[in-house]
């Protein structure tokens, strides 16, 4: 009897197993009523950090966001997993987190070799160098010798490396397993530099003692393009996290804002009334209801509120739209057009 109760219990669980195997993506997030995202754990200004309350915000934090309301209709639905640059891809190959957007860098090798997709570019960056107005140094050429701290297990350890070898210099590497550990060496003398993604460099300026007396270096010696990133496999999520980044690009193109959606709902402009799901059946084939990007658009705003609000000029970080701005202004954002 025994033997029997057990069997079947074997078999049941082998059955649910099987049956939450064969399940989608989008079907665990609905059923499990949220969106996991996979975020930076050592907090990131401007693009991952939290309150004393534990409550997320930032640019990539935002993103998550429009994800939460596209899906449910509610940007809240949403809860972040802290990863490391050592535990990302691990998280995310696991089915611990459902989207990992946490300033990861598309690379041909995390493309192809780890079962990864890179659902686009939400932010240009290359990879820079930060050191003490004291050195007395203008270039990055001058850091011969020089001893730089820098994170392990990312593409700026690699690039860091690339870049020395290229130039002819003797590099003295002072490797570190989080950005935190990295920059608080670099803050307490034990490196003459800190690299990193150049974005990053503006964000962990912002925890040095004293901000103003460090510099960024005008040299960006590598392409760093950041994106969203999910499991191969499933097209339909891959949609959705794709899509949901065009639209909002679409939408900062468009005029469309956090403040005007539903007047422009009412737009005889038929590339907006596509967008906003009033022509046309377009969630339908992502899954979602045919006002997936309006309720994302009224979640966080278009793309450039996000950026603006995050890491604009007017934020601590001041970071200037630059490559980042739309393809119309002379910048690289291009939304796929809805239709």
């Amino acid at each position: 009897m025994n033997k029997i109760v057990l069997t079947i219990a074997a078999a049941a669980a082998l059955g649910l197993s099987a049956a939450a195997a064969d399940a989608t993506t989008l079907e665990d997030v609905k059923t499990k009523g949220f969106v996991q995202c996979g975020a930076n754990a050592s907090g990131l200004a401007g693009f991952a950090t939290t309150n004393d309350q534990g409550d997320w915000s930032g640019f990539d934090v935002d993103y998550c966001r429009a994800y939460a309301a596209a899906i449910f209709g509610d940007p809240s639905k949403v809860k972040f997993t802290p990863l490391t640059a050592k535990e990302r891809f691990t998280a995310l190959q696991s089915g611990t987190v459902d989207v990992l957007v946490r300033n990861t860098t598309w690379t041909m090798s995390r493309d192809t070799q780890l079962g990864l997709n890179f659902t686009g570019v939400n932010y240009y960056d290359g990879q820079g160098f930060m050191v003490r107005k004291s050195l007395g140094i203008t270039s990055a050429l001058e850091l011969s010798g020089a001893s730089v701290c820098v994170q392990t297990g990312t593409t700026t350890e690699l690039n860091l490396s690339d870049y020395f070898r290229a130039n002819d210099m003797d590099l003295n590497a002072v490797v570190f397993e989080s950005a935190n550990e990295a920059v608080q060496a670099y803050d307490a003398g034990r490196c003459d530099a800190f690299t990193t993604d150049s974005s990053g460099l503006y964000a962990e300026r912002l925890k040095l003692t004293n901000p103003s007396d460090h510099m960024i270096l005008p040299e960006v010696i590598s392409k760093e393009p950041l994106g969203p990133v999910v499991r191969q496999g499933d097209d339909e999520w891959f949609n959705i996290i794709k899509w949901v980044g065009f639209a909002l690009v679409n939408a900062e193109e468009l005029g469309v804002t956090q403040a005007n959606v539903e007047e422009m709902k009412g737009s005889d402009n038929p590339e907006i009334k596509r967008l906003l799901g009033q022509e046309g059946s377009y969630g339908e084939g992502i899954g979602l209801e045919n006002d997936w990007a309006a309720q994302a658009i009224t979640a966080v705003g278009n793309y450039g509120e996000i950026f603006d609000r995050n890491i604009g000029p007017d934020t601590p970080l001041e970071i200037e739209r630059g490559i980042n701005a739309l393809w119309t202004d002379g910048g690289l954002q291009y939304g796929m057009p809805v239709r």
